[in-house]
């Protein structure tokens, strides 16, 4: 079965950024997960990763990445895969990632 395609949403609500990424965020696709999540000027993001099936340490360094740009003000929604991996590399204790 195929993985479904990368795909990251960017859609605006006043000061709030929602970004719904999907399918593998890997090192082909984490630099577009960055530019999406930091394009838009916004006070905070939600990312939501639920749809995310794979998420490598290119991921994970965009994700560092994006928590810096938007300090005390991010909220991550993890699948399951995106949890373990954070876990894995100890950032799953970070403020930002939700339950």
């Amino acid at each position: 079965m195929d993985q479904p395609p990368f795909s990251a949403v960017a859609e605006v609500d006043g000061d709030q950024l929602s970004v719904r990424v999907s399918g593998e965020v890997d090192m082909a696709t984490a630099d577009r997960l960055f530019s999406t999540a930091t394009g838009a000027p916004a006070a905070f993001l939600t990312l939501d990763l639920r749809p995310v099936s794979f998420f490598d340490s290119a991921a994970i360094h965009a994700l560092v990445r994006i928590a810096e740009h938007y300090a005390g003000r991010l909220s991550v929604l993890p699948s399951r895969q995106v949890r373990r991996v954070l876990e894995i590399s100890g950032l799953g204790d970070q403020p930002w990632l939700t339950a």
